[in-house]
């Protein structure tokens, strides 16, 4: 009986080790079969339990411990499961659904898979936010007018009004807008680990919307640009809230639908400031940009009242819903002890920074955000430019697609991608559970065993942005080649959008994947930081399209900007796809550990 429960604390322990993958049960029946090694060398056995835990010799060590070790018969069979089950839970002693301990900062995320309603109660609000961001940040991009022969009216047009260049367009539209925005990328991820997200949506929401009702009054380029500067660096603080917040709340299965939901604020935004066209021709640019910022507005009141108080995360909480407010206690402050003190800022990026498959993830990421942000700032000049006839029905069609295909885009990727994961789960726990056959396995050269070898459950996750960034390439070209013809350029400009924009809810959720819970504020805060950086694309692409336009003598205004288009954003494509398929190969931890495909490989060497 003493043997019993030790192994019992055995599995208990090493249930736990979420790394291997190795679920209570299957780790019991290679634990009592070794029982007898617990009088020699306890150590020496939990290291050999946990080697061999993923054998295939299960059923044979199964019977060899019902007879010989526990004294249980065939009849005995369902009462030794339920006894083994109810100790293991009883040991483990679980306070919730599930926690995730990591540097001394407890989570809970919900086990049961959370339902459509549960995830609306969190991400509309934070949807909200998001749109009134996306639409202050991108409206400016519909509000210039650079027509060669002048025609373009100062009610209309900001630039024309204002009198500023392509190139001070260029620096205007992104980088002046990524300046305080980079810089607050990580505070804002730092800070959203520690203290009350909600707190922190609501005050940066109404500082942004202020900034876009000082340009809406500005009376010099300079008032304009300081506006933008401040308003990113309140933009910055949004999505690091919200992801985390997400990842909190949400179930690890909806985790990238979430996210993909929520990053639809991208494309809805995006399509508001499309529709910004049609405001302009009858309010002029000045009262659009207060439209907006009356939305900005109504949006903070309207989450301020739907979304949750999450408190102050920095403090310790005195008690746990099983009274375990001691251990909790003790776990922080012996952390705190081994770091020094708090967190440090820089530190967590470091060891963020440390991670072979975060490194490659947000390379893959900053090519792929140089794509998105030549398109968003330089599209919309260029088909105003390339069919001025059609300016009112592109920003109807636009809208359409950004906010219709490009939503859709983004949820589906989401959606597909918990679907790969959960595919890959459950086969490989089939495959560590020895439960394929040479009947029921795939065939080694067919298309599902080549995922499965190549992919654990989280990776397989970048397929969608490998494969979506390939297509898009096509897509894009198509759409800034199509001469005349107005149809066919926005034809393929939808299909680019229905193909591209699935990649943002997978490439998140990996990225929450790959760090600890205590750190997934700074991740994301690194990740925003990555396309903050990468707003030097459009601002590179502007300053080269000034001075092609003044050295060319052959081609028109709009062909230049379609080749530079084309060139740059095809390119960013082509790159973004490599690197995604090199993180999605590249190990999740500092020191070079694998994934399931590590296990798996470790199951194989040991049969």
């Amino acid at each position: 009986m003493v043997r019993y429960f030790v192994v019992l604390a055995i599995i208990a322990i090493f249930s736990k080790n979420d790394h291997h993958h190795i679920t209570c049960s299957n780790f019991a029946v290679e634990a009592f079969s070794n029982i007898n090694t617990l009088s020699s060398s306890p150590l020496k056995s939990m290291h050999q339990f946990r080697h061999h835990a993923t054998g295939n010799n299960k059923a044979n060590a199964y019977n060899r411990v019902k007879t010989n070790t526990l004294g249980l018969h065939d009849d005995d069979d369902d009462s030794f499961h339920n006894e083994q089950h109810q100790s293991a839970l009883t040991l483990r002693s679980t306070p919730t659904d599930r926690e995730e301990q990591d540097e001394g900062t407890i989570t809970s995320q919900p086990a049961s898979s959370s339902s459509f309603q549960d995830i609306s109660i969190i991400v509309f609000p934070l949807l909200l936010i998001y749109i009134s961001n996306q639409w202050s940040r991108y409206s400016i991009s519909y509000l210039v007018d650079f027509s060669p022969d002048n025609a373009a009216a100062t009610f209309t047009a900001m630039n024309v009004d204002l009198e500023f260049t392509k190139s001070q367009y260029g620096l205007l539209a992104s980088t002046a807008f990524t300046f305080l925005f980079a810089f607050s990328s990580l505070i804002a991820g730092s800070l959203a680990d520690k203290y009350d997200r909600k707190l922190l949506t609501l005050s940066s929401c109404l500082v942004w919307t202020l900034a876009t009702l000082a340009q809406s009054q500005a009376q010099t380029y300079d008032e304009v640009l300081i506006a933008r500067v401040v308003m990113g660096g309140a933009c910055a603080f949004a999505a690091p809230a919200a992801y985390t917040l997400i990842a909190d709340k949400i179930s690890k299965d909806k985790l990238a639908f979430a996210n993909s939901l929520y990053g639809s604020g991208v494309y809805l935004g995006g399509a508001l400031a499309s529709l910004s066209l049609l405001l302009d021709n009858n309010m002029g640019w000045r009262g659009t940009l207060g439209v907006i910022g009356g939305f900005g507005v109504a949006a903070t009141i309207v989450s301020g009242i739907l979304l949750p108080s999450d408190g102050d995360r920095n403090l310790i909480v005195d008690a746990t819903p099983n009274g375990n407010d001691a251990s909790s206690s003790s776990s922080t402050t012996q952390q705190q002890s081994e770091d020094g003190g708090e967190n440090n800022l820089f530190s967590s990026a470091g060891q963020i920074l440390s991670i072979p498959r975060v490194q490659f993830l947000f390379v893959a990421s900053f090519l792929r955000f140089c794509s998105g942000l030549m398109i968003g700032v330089w599209a919309a000049p260029y088909f105003k430019q390339a069919f001025p006839d059609d300016a009112a029905q592109y920003a109807v069609v636009n809208a359409f697609i950004v906010g219709g295909l490009g939503m859709t885009s983004g949820i589906l990727g989401g959606y597909i991608a918990d679907g790969l994961g959960s595919w890959v789960k459950k086969s490989n726990e089939e495959a560590l559970s020895g439960a394929d056959t040479e009947e029921g396995t795939p065939s080694s050269t067919g298309m599902p065993s080549i995922l499965r070898d190549n992919f654990d459950e989280e990776t397989i996750r970048l397929l969608l942005p490998i494969v979506g960034s390939l297509l898009a390439i096509p897509a894009w070209y198509q759409a800034t080649h199509a001469g005349t013809n107005f149809e066919a350029s926005m034809f393929w400009l939808g299909v680019e959008y229905l193909v591209a924009e699935c990649w943002f809810g997978p490439t998140i959720a990996v990225l929450q994947s790959s760090v600890g819970a205590s750190r997934t504020g700074t991740a994301q805060g690194l990740f925003v930081l990555t396309g903050a950086f990468a707003n030097s694309a459009p601002t590179l692409l502007g300053w080269i399209y000034g001075n092609k336009v003044i050295d060319s003598t052959t081609s028109s205004s709009s062909e230049v900007l379609a080749g530079l288009l084309s060139v740059g954003v095809c390119a960013g494509y082509l790159l973004s796809s490599v690197f995604f398929l090199v993180s999605a190969s590249a190990s999740a931890s500092a020191n070079g550990g694998g994934g399931l495909r590590r296990v798996a490989q470790d199951t194989k060497d040991d049969e």
